[in-house]
């Protein structure tokens, strides 16, 4: 099979690119410009993949708030003009999504069919993106995720591990709960489910949750990364949001509810505790 991968130089898009290997095709931002209409359609024509996974996004959520039109263009616009022209050659559509969709006040795993009421620029972009996609096309799917971090680009697990190194110790917020998701995980998960939609055994729903197993806060994750680096946990001590405010609203619930996944046959997350230790033994203590 052939396979279309956008935004394969992000995080998500470089594990894509080497989960799939040779029968992947990884364009970035620099390859194709997912708000020039005619340059997409002309890639989808040429490429013809079996399925396009659209891993772009505008990920900088703090600076998103006063950059709302750069945000949009990228969350929103790019995946409407993604989805256009993947309805336009027949091929189906993967578009990753956030879960910054929902406020993040509930006390249960929210399902993909739960009210979305996103607190955020960056929320808002991607909920619009999602509304994009789904409404240019009925051979689209929506898969959201949360608390990313891999190999490539900055992100939470990397940032605590370079810490470590240069604080005795550090203060992490102990009231956001969410499941971090490897994103070589994620990339697995998203496969299975491209592989599911080549083969005509597409799950019903059109909006799936898949993070890494179980949860935590960051509190729990930043102490993790310690255990894993060999570190004294006891050196992460545990402060609330208010402690560290942001320009951007965080949720303070962020779990998502797999139960549509896994009721699809698709391939089950790893546990994030587990995910995190493999990360860990192919990265080397750096993260």
């Amino acid at each position: 099979m052939r396979w279309l991968v956008t935004g394969a130089r992000g995080q998500l898009g470089t594990d894509l690119v080497d989960v799939l290997g040779s029968s992947a095709i990884g364009l970035g931002r620099a390859e194709l410009d997912l708000t020039d209409a005619d340059g997409v359609a002309k890639a989808v024509a040429d490429i013809a993949p079996e399925v396009v996974i659209n891993a772009a996004a505008y990920t900088a959520v703090d600076a998103a708030e006063t950059d709302e039109a750069t945000a949009h263009l990228v969350n929103a616009h790019g995946p409407a003009v993604l989805a256009m022209a993947c309805a336009a050659a027949g091929v189906p559509l993967i578009h990753v999504s956030t879960d910054y969709v929902f406020a993040g006040d509930a006390d249960h795993p929210y399902e993909p069919d739960d009210p979305t009421d996103p607190r955020s620029v960056y929320g808002h972009t991607k909920l619009a993106g999602e509304q994009a996609v789904l409404s240019a096309t009925d051979d689209a799917w929506v898969v959201r995720t949360a608390w990313v971090y891999g190999a490539a680009g900055g992100n939470f697990v990397k940032t605590i591990a370079k810490l470590e190194g240069q604080r005795d110790t550090l203060s992490v917020v102990d009231d956001q709960r969410g499941s971090p998701t490897w994103s070589a995980d994620l990339a697995a998960g998203l496969l299975d489910l491209a592989t599911a939609i080549a083969d005509g055994r597409p799950p019903a729903g059109r909006v799936l949750h898949r993070t890494g197993g179980g949860a935590t806060t960051w509190f729990g994750l930043a102490r993790a990364v310690f255990e894993e680096l060999g570190a004294d946990p006891a050196r992460v001590h545990p402060c609330t949001t208010a402690d560290f405010p942001r320009p951007a609203p965080r949720p303070a619930y962020s779990v998502l509810s797999d139960r549509t996944w896994l009721a699809a046959g698709l391939v089950p997350a790893v546990p994030w505790r587990a995910a995190l230790r493999t990360f860990f033994a192919k990265q080397g203590d750096s993260g």
